[in-house]
């Protein structure tokens, strides 16, 4: 009998952004933003790290020869986030605004 959280599909870390992401097949990401359009094919070659039934299989930085292939759904801006700064008994206030860009992903196939 399985484990109640147990699942039989391979993942994979990958480094995109200067940030690691533990990403499935099918599964649905934001990343920080690529220079691709809609519906391009996008490789990451930076893989750390692939699991699946047999095992984990940790790179050195990288697993060699592994790769992990994603088509672009959207790219867009996050959310608005207020930066308010201000200095005290000096009247000085500054209210900035910012949002980050990102590129949305579907992972396509995960390949050793």
């Amino acid at each position: 009998m399985e484990k109640a959280g147990a699942r039989n599909t391979m993942y994979a870390v990958i480094l995109t952004g200067g940030k690691q992401l533990k990403v499935e097949e099918g599964s649905v990401v934001r990343v920080e933003k690529l220079a691709a359009d809609v519906n391009a094919t996008v490789t990451f070659d930076q893989v750390a790290a692939i699991g699946d039934e047999s095992g984990l299989t940790v790179g050195a930085p990288f697993v060699d020869g592994a790769k992990v292939t994603a088509t672009v759904l959207a790219n867009g801006k996050g959310k608005k986030i207020r930066v308010f700064t201000y200095k005290p008994k000096c009247g000085q206030k500054r209210a900035k605004g910012h949002r980050q860009p990102f590129t949305q992903v579907r992972i396509d196939s995960i390949s050793k």
